[in-house]
């Protein structure tokens, strides 16, 4: 066993690796502060807004990781702390963003843009910087979902985002009328989202969750020519109907060479409020099935919810996060997500950035 002090237990942590690059913490400076002496040893451990929603476990897996290298009974506390880390500009058009995050699904009316700003919102909520992009152009519901009807301004040529609880909005159904229909072909399609990404403020984000339109559409194809997508999550129901679909949208995705974050099934299932039954009205378990068939990641199930629908109708789609009953759920699935991209940084960590000459 290596004696305890400071300089033994840095070079211990010097394996220890940050969820956010794959990289180890000594390397990327976020080791704040390090003492040992006495039979006790407190580390403050730099986390970037980005690994916000897993600071608690990775906290906890530092202390873990220091136990099984130090003597037994050693007193080890460790304590995040935030660590600056701004993002660097992605693709063709620049994008500050850390991870840009697509979510779709096979067909329409699964609930996919409820998951997708209830995933935004869950990120937000734990401290992250998110952004969430309504690439739905035909059916724009993330205005409606947020109760927001607020016109983006421009401020130097540039489209400022609608800021609502916590998140930068940008969509289409802030620039159309809701009585209107866009009725337009694919390369005025690939020209909106291109200029929502590129001529939008979105400023420094840790994510961009885009809340894709439903099938498979070349709205796919132009995200992944316009920068480097970190993933997809698809989300579908348990019924066999709504599988085939979402069978298809994995295929879409793999096409066009994004991975595959995670399988969400939406209305999994029913708990009846009077006698705490559960009802499988769609069925339940076909998503899991499917995922480990396929073998692409379960990020977890959602029940049908009559909260979670009147939240929606009412623009008050924030209180899925606050509502004791929901907020679990989803943020399960952020949590769970966002732990599927720190194992893939792992796998491949992240370059470190070159000085400009």
């Amino acid at each position: 066993m290596p004696d305890l002090s400071s300089d033994s237990v840095r070079n211990l942590l010097a394996d220890f690796k940050d969820p956010e690059t794959g990289r180890s913490v000594t390397q990327l400076e976020q080791l704040h502060d390090v003492q040992a002496a006495d039979g006790k040893v407190a580390v403050k451990l730099g986390l970037t807004s980005w690994a916000a929603i897993l600071r608690d476990e990775v906290t906890q897996h530092c202390r873990d990781f220091l136990a099984e290298r130090l003597p037994a009974g050693t007193d080890i506390q460790v304590e995040a702390v935030e660590h600056d880390r701004p993002a660097e500009p992605i693709g063709q058009i620049g994008l500050r963003a850390k991870n840009v995050i697509a979510v779709g699904s096979g067909k329409g009316g699964v609930g996919k843009s409820t998951v997708s700003t209830s995933i935004a919102l869950a990120l937000s909520k734990a401290g992250s910087k998110v952004g969430l992009m309504d690439a739905d152009v035909y059916g724009p519901s993330v205005p409606h979902l947020l109760g927001t009807d607020d016109r983006p301004t421009a401020i130097d040529k540039r489209l400022q985002p609608v800021e609502k609880d916590g998140l930068r909005v940008m969509s289409m159904g802030f620039l159309v009328p809701k009585e209107e229909a866009v009725v337009w072909r694919g390369p005025m399609l690939h020209g909106a989202i291109t200029q929502f990404l590129k001529d939008t403020d979105w400023g420094d984000l840790d994510y961009l969750v885009i809340d894709m339109p439903p099938g498979t559409g070349d709205i796919a194809l132009t995200l992944s020519q316009l920068l480097p997508l970190t993933g997809a999550v698809v989300v579908c129901t348990p019924q066999e109907v709504a599988l085939l679909d979402a069978v298809k949208a994995i295929a879409m995705f793999r096409k066009v060479k994004i991975p595959l974050l995670g399988i969400v099934e939406n209305m999994s299932y029913f708990l009846c409020p009077d006698n705490n039954k559960r009802y499988d009205i769609f069925g339940t378990g076909g998503a899991r099935a499917k995922a480990e068939e396929l073998s692409v990641p379960f990020l977890g199930e959602l029940p049908i919810n009559i909260g979670i629908r009147q939240r929606g109708d009412d623009g008050q789609t924030a209180g899925n996060l606050t509502d004791q009953e929901t907020a679990q759920g989803f943020e399960q699935i952020a949590r769970q997500m966002v732990r599927n991209i720190a194992r893939q940084h792992e796998q491949a960590p992240a370059m470190p950035s070159l000085p400009v000459l």
